[in-house]
């Protein structure tokens, strides 16, 4: 990978890192800010179901931050863009939607299917 390519894709995985921090805390102020529950059972049932699904979304967001920080590791690591499970190039347009995967399309496709 050139100098180049790796300095554009450290600065693409460096500013997602800064959006899911911001996302993140973000989220966690907002979680402290709603707890408690009202007066009413629906009122109540809609506020657990939102309690919940605040809480996916803070773990789907803990999940691709760390994604990130390691696909960050990979780049210093010199390691990055090459598939974890057979060791070839991942293709630069499938690292360019996401920029921190670690299987080519083939062998993910295999793990999917």
């Amino acid at each position: 990978m050139a100098v180049k390519e790796a300095g554009a894709l450290r600065s693409v995985l460096e500013a997602e890192e800064a959006r899911l921090l911001a996302m993140i805390a973000q989220m966690e102020i907002e979680s402290d800010e709603n707890l408690g529950y009202g007066n009413h059972m629906a009122d109540d049932a809609t506020e657990a179901f939102e309690q919940a699904k605040d809480m996916a979304l803070l773990q789907n967001a803990q999940r691709l931050l760390e994604q990130v920080r390691d696909a960050l590791g990979r780049l210093e690591e010199g390691t990055y863009g090459k598939c974890e499970n057979c060791g070839q190039q991942i293709d630069p347009a499938r690292l360019e939607a996401l920029p921190y995967v670690t299987l080519c399309l083939r062998c993910a496709q295999r793990l999917e299917g």
